[in-house]
């Protein structure tokens, strides 16, 4: 039988490892001096509340929100326009959206048309330090031709549910916006790393620099290997072009060429359905894979 064919994707991205700065004018030069020096740059990230984060790091022991706006607000209606004249693919970090009565902390993401193409409202906040209202929908995006790209704020890395979901989902990268100055940034480093691995998708989380964060962002491939990494807290930016493809790849072949979670279940007698109280759900082995993956999305390059 004749192997599926399947087209290499790549996604060339930067992560703005910057302090913190609620000007939309310093984020506008940032991403032309991006474009500048790596033209081909497609997706561009900055950090959780870059731009509504005094640039201080914490007070008090919580994110400061600084201005509050609707999502369609004016802050918004300059992003697209940024978007749209650089011809990219934006995520101005997170914003604090104003809804009503509530603030949540939200990561838009606008597309090269300029249009505002997704919006996650952070599912997990920092409690008891972060007074915004948790959001209840896990988010993603399609990129034409390249992939699907998944949205994490932060603590949301934490919790590997929304990970699994947003593998399950199909997504090729999940992006995780970040805004740590504490000395926890160490173990968010694993996260990473074990979010990867467990799902064989790649992660790229950009934190703030000094003094609005401790920075360390980095970008680890399906395997868990770290592929690009800022070494301190300094602002710099962190390039890489990532082979989407490698999804398809480990999933079919394993990690390490040897581990296929995603096939788990694949054997006739695969089990009876897992209970997970803690949920009030189950694994069930005929559910197990995802529409993409079952699809038979992976393959291997022609080469």
């Amino acid at each position: 039988m004749a192997k599926p064919v399947m087209v290499s994707r790549s996604l060339a991205i930067a992560l703005m490892q910057v302090r913190s700065s609620p000007s939309l004018e310093d984020l506008e030069k940032q991403v032309t001096d991006v474009l500048t020096s790596s033209p081909a740059t497609r997706l561009i990230v900055f950090p959780e509340l870059h731009l509504t984060n005094p640039g201080d790091g914490f007070a008090e022991g919580g994110p400061r929100f600084g201005e509050l706006e609707p999502i369609d607000g004016a802050r918004s209606a300059k992003l697209r326009d940024i978007a749209r004249s650089n011809g990219i693919w934006l995520i101005p970090g997170s914003v604090a959206e104003a809804d009503g009565g509530a603030i949540y902390n939200t990561m838009p993401v606008y597309s090269p048309d300029g249009e505002l193409v997704a919006s996650y409202r952070k599912i997990f906040p920092w409690r008891p330090y972060e007074p915004s209202r948790a959001g209840n929908t896990i988010a993603s995006f399609d990129m034409p031709g390249v992939g699907k790209i998944g949205l994490t704020i932060c603590y949301d890395a934490w919790f590997p549910e929304i990970h699994r979901q947003l593998a399950w989902d199909g997504c090729d990268v999940i992006v995780n916006v970040v805004l740590t100055p504490t000395i926890d940034r160490e173990q968010e480093l694993v996260l990473a790393r074990a979010n990867a691995i467990v799902n064989q998708v790649f992660i790229a989380s950009v934190n703030a620099a000094t003094p609005s964060g401790v920075g360390q962002s980095l970008i680890v491939d399906p395997e868990g290997r770290v592929r690009s990494h800022a070494v301190g807290a300094e602002p710099c930016v962190v390039t890489d072009v990532l082979r989407l493809s490698t999804v398809d790849e480990v999933r079919a072949h394993g990690t390490a060429g040897l581990n296929r979670v995603w096939n788990q279940f694949e054997v006739p007698d695969a089990g009876d359905p897992i209970e997970l109280p803690i949920y009030g759900g189950r694994i069930t082995p005929a559910t197990w894979k995802s529409a993409a993956i079952s699809a038979g999305s992976v393959a291997e390059d022609p080469a």
